[in-house]
């Protein structure tokens, strides 16, 4: 799996509010600061996508050994094992990255304005 998602969440976590917390910017640097957020939204968005699209393959391969093996074509369990601990475990971390962000926003949800 691919760790790109895993260091933008956690370069976006890590970033101190800054002048931003301080003081409002304004001009120039509040441009780049919007700019900047709008990149790093993009990066993580298609981060957990080419995550999801990496999950699908490995699902499709599983899929795949297991239709070679029940049809005989292959006896080699080796190879269908690998597949189906990558499938297990991509599966795993996807779902546990989705439960982490539905939390994150029912407790944004739930914050009082």
């Amino acid at each position: 799996m691919d760790l790109s998602s895993i260091n933008a969440v956690s370069a976006a976590l890590g970033r101190s509010g800054g002048a931003t917390a301080a003081a409002p910017l304004t001009g120039v640097l509040a441009e780049k600061e919007t700019k900047a957020d709008g990149t790093l939204f993009d990066a993580i968005l298609h981060s957990a996508m080419d995550n999801i699209r990496t999950t699908n393959a490995y699902l499709s391969d599983q899929e795949n050994e297991e239709i070679k093996f029940a049809l005989g074509q292959t006896e080699n369990t080796h190879d269908l094992t690998i597949a189906m601990n990558k499938a297990s475990t991509a599966l795993q971390y996807t779902i546990a990255v989705r439960d982490k962000f539905l939390d994150a926003y029912k407790e944004i949800m739930q914050m009082q304005i």
